[in-house]
């Protein structure tokens, strides 16, 4: 279909339900939209954007956290930012966090990351985005050095973007927890950061596998600071990434209470190990989600 008949025809797609609220919260408290990780489906979303973001919209999601901004061109998957954002307007959709490709800058100079935090900011404010998040650590870039390198980084990039009047956060994958002879990075990340300004993105599924603590107890130790949670599943037998229900992680245990987290948004991920193709498997964990698990939201 051509693409200015599709938005057209998307604005009158009507809005899904927004989830109920846990039963850990109190009433009155924010109810939550089923958010995806666009990770998840990129190759789809590279291909043919509005025709993926419709077919996950009749999945029942609503907001999404993008991945692949160009920071050159200002584009979001092929699109500019703002014509990015008339397709989710149209769609009646929302893009709430972006993961952006900071792990470049970290040994770059202040100038070289500034430019690059204000282009990712404008990106952010074009689409209406709440969050700037930091996704990722080159191989390279995880050791303990790096890390208090990347503690002081945090807090410079989040007085940025918390004076443009967004929100940052910092998202976990395996290696933070690595032990280096008694130190951690993510340690360093808790304590080396202005928790009032750096934001943090629990990935459930790294924090499973790979920290000696689960999520309810890292949200005890530094309660609110938990603004965003990936929500993944991971295979029994590999411990890669798999659909969630397929799994052996039991979320109706163990997620924290979204109060005491902070939690603003979340997003369900899978980032490979596909059980059929990545549109199926969105679909399949949407599907055991809202059957299982938006009582915990």
């Amino acid at each position: 279909m051509e693409r200015r008949n599709f938005i057209k025809s998307a604005a009158a797609l009507s809005t899904t339900t927004i989830f109920p609220v846990s039963a850990f919260s109190m009433i009155g408290a924010a109810k939550y939209k089923m958010g995806l990780q666009l990770y998840t489906i990129h190759d789809a979303m590279v291909k043919d954007t509005i025709a993926t973001l419709a077919a996950v919209k009749k999945m029942g999601y609503q907001d999404f956290e993008t991945f692949g901004f160009d920071h050159e061109k200002g584009t979001f998957y092929g699109y500019k930012s703002s014509e990015f954002r008339k397709i989710m307007d149209n769609l009646q959709l929302t893009a709430s966090s972006g993961h952006f490709g900071f792990s470049p800058y970290l040994n770059q100079s202040e100038d070289k990351l500034k430019r690059f935090v204000d282009q990712c900011i404008d990106g952010a404010h074009t689409l209406g985005m709440k969050y700037i998040t930091w996704p990722w650590l080159n191989p390279d870039q995880r050791s303990i050095d790096h890390f208090k390198l990347l503690a002081k980084k945090l807090n410079v990039i989040a007085e940025w973007v918390t004076s443009a009047g967004l929100g940052f956060a910092y998202h976990n994958h395996g290696f933070e927890f690595m032990d280096h002879n008694g130190e951690n990075g993510f340690d360093i990340i808790l304590n080396e950061t202005e928790p009032s300004l750096v934001k943090l993105e629990m990935d459930m599924y790294w924090v499973v596998r790979s920290s000696k603590y689960t999520p309810k107890e890292l949200v005890n130790n530094q309660p609110g600071r938990y603004v965003m949670w990936h929500i993944k599943d991971m295979d029994k037998v590999t411990k890669d990434y798999t659909e969630l229900g397929n799994g052996s992680i039991d979320y109706s245990q163990i997620l924290p209470d979204p109060k005491e987290s902070g939690l603003e948004f979340y997003y369900l991920e899978q980032g490979g190990n596909y059980a059929h193709s990545p549109m199926k498997s969105v679909a399949d964990s949407a599907t055991f989600f809202k059957k299982k698990l938006q009582a915990y939201l």
